[in-house]
């Protein structure tokens, strides 16, 4: 009895160490099921990260067309003053019209993105800007310089106006911020551009420099050329355009994840069903923009204010005219007033990478606060240094300097950030015509700087030019903290809560997305 006792104990213990084992086995196998499934997620993150970067990067290519041309025209104005022999008032117009001029494309913007998609009004703004450089390459007069000008300008606004917008409808909650910067980093690589092609071509003959720099800018149009066969269309729009498996399929490619993709198709399905309902029973669009309900004037009033104060705290007088208030600081010669410019350009490109680097892990309005305040001290120093300094290697330094440093608090947070704003806080059904506005507002306030910057420093002085923009840069400050709501990590349906009149109800839903970002 015992030895059948103890075998039958033997018996248990191996059936149940082998049942053990099994176990043990199993377990590792479900180890590395996860860990494998772990793998695929982590590799399908990472492929669409990848693939959302390259769509906003080739989007973001319009930018270089503007940043180039910004920069290198403030070079090529002293060669086309030397060949044509045109006036100061003509260098303000052939200067500033572009920006003026852009607006028609950008109001029309909107309304073509609505009807043929984002990613072909690019396309025709690029055909467009290639046009005019064209035309001002060859110009031989100025009255052809600005057919050329105003062809570019029109150009630029169409492809401009659509592109941030275009990265917002792509990009996930999450790393919004930080893609739609780029479109701010490309314009200051455009601006370094245009610079360093200044400093090259200057010794090229005044018959010959100023074309050979203003023809490289076809270059960037014939890349947004080649973007158009990898960028795919913005799933929002496919989805007004009831084409929703399409919009499906981008957004796996965009997101990822499968789980997630349905709740976001869910959101703009809803988002999409509430604008068309918008459109065919209440109100036009752009009867909404113009007669706004409270939800939408607050809107508007962030976004379009924002982008006024971009402009009107001069920041295109600083680059178009850099070599012009670094010759009053005693620089003379014209490849030293170039390669000057060229520092300029280095730091505000430098400087973006900041906000690239800040923008989603700190928010929006941190770095507007370190932006505007800095500028805001940086060009009242500039107004009192400016009539203190003389000829000599002190003057020209502090003048750099504080360029320098003008345009780098310009780079952190209210150059990149306002377009950041303007292309995530409007709904669905008012998107791109609302963004158009904006832009539209952003080229008007440029093009008077622009356009006036010469004839008010004469009238008032260039120390109380600057001293105008100090002002303006320290309102900007308040608006600021009055206005602008925080975006960090929120979808852009659950944006549009952070409008709602009733405080409540926002505050609730802002706790609500900062949580599942934390989570997420």
């Amino acid at each position: 009895m015992g030895l059948v006792k103890g075998d039958s104990e033997m018996s248990n213990i191996e059936l149940g160490s082998k049942n053990k084992y099994k176990r043990m086995d199993s377990d590792f196998g479900e180890h590395d099921n996860e860990t494998s499934i772990y793998n695929q997620d982590k590799d399908k993150t990472d492929s669409s990260r990848r693939y959302v970067m390259a769509c906003a990067f080739f989007a973001s290519v319009n930018s270089v067309l503007l940043g180039y041309d910004v920069g290198v025209m403030s070079g090529a104005i002293i060669f086309i003053q030397e060949e044509l022999k045109i006036t100061e008032v003509q260098q303000e117009v052939l200067v500033g019209c572009l920006s003026i001029v852009s607006l028609i494309g950008s109001l029309a913007g909107g309304r073509i993105s609505d009807a043929i998609g984002r990613k072909w009004t690019m396309a025709i703004g690029a055909i467009i800007f290639q046009l005019g450089a064209l035309i001002m390459t060859i110009a031989h007069s100025f009255e052809i310089l600005m057919i050329g000008r105003l062809l570019s300008g029109i150009g630029i606004g169409l492809g401009a106006t659509i592109m941030g917008v275009y990265i917002a409808e792509i990009s996930p909650a999450i790393s919004r911020g930080f893609l739609t910067t780029f479109p701010e980093i490309f314009i200051n690589l455009g601006i370094l551009l245009g610079y360093v092609s200044n400093y090259a071509f200057s010794s090229l003959p005044s018959n010959i420099n100023w074309r050979v720099m203003l023809a490289l800018g076809i270059l960037p149009s014939v890349v947004i050329g080649f973007a158009l066969f990898v960028i795919p269309e913005s799933p929002r729009w496919l989805v007004l355009q009831d084409r929703v498996e399409e919009a499906k399929s981008i957004l796996l490619r965009t997101i990822g994840d499968e789980k997630e993709v349905e709740e976001r198709l869910n959101d703009i399905l809803q988002t999409a069903s509430k604008a068309k309902s918008n459109n065919l029973v209440e109100k036009p669009v752009w009867h909404e923009i113009l007669r706004p309900n409270p939800i939408v004037y607050k809107m508007l009033a962030a976004g379009v204010g924002l982008q006024c104060f971009q402009q009107i705290t001069g920041i295109d007088a600083l680059v178009y005219y850099s070599p012009t208030i670094l010759k009053s600081a005693g620089i003379q010669d014209n490849s030293q007033l170039l390669a000057a410019t060229v520092a300029v350009g280095v730091t505000k490109t430098a400087a973006i990478l900041v906000a690239l680097l800040l923008i989603d892990r700190i928010g929006r309005k941190p770095l507007l606060y370190t932006s505007t305040i800095g500028m805001t001290v940086c060009l009242f120093c500039i107004t009192l240094s400016l009539p203190l300094m003389g000829k000599g290697e002190v003057g020209i330094g502090l003048a750099i300097l504080l360029i320098c440093g003008d345009v780098a608090f310009f780079s952190v947070g209210i150059g990149p950030i306002c377009w950041v704003l303007t292309s995530e806080i409007y709904p669905l059904r008012l998107r791109a015509q609302a963004a158009a506005v904006g832009f539209a507002a952003n080229r008007v306030c440029s093009g008077i700087v622009s356009l006036s910057f010469l004839s008010v420093s004469s009238a008032i002085s260039v120390p109380g030019t600057f001293m105008m923009f100090a002002v303006f840069s320290a309102l900007s400050v308040v608006f600021v903290h009055k206005i602008i709501p925080e975006t960090k990590g929120k979808t852009l349906e659950e944006i549009e809560c952070l409008f709602q009149e009733r405080e409540g109800l926002k505050e609730g839903h802002v706790e609500m997305a900062d949580t599942e970002h934390l989570v997420s």
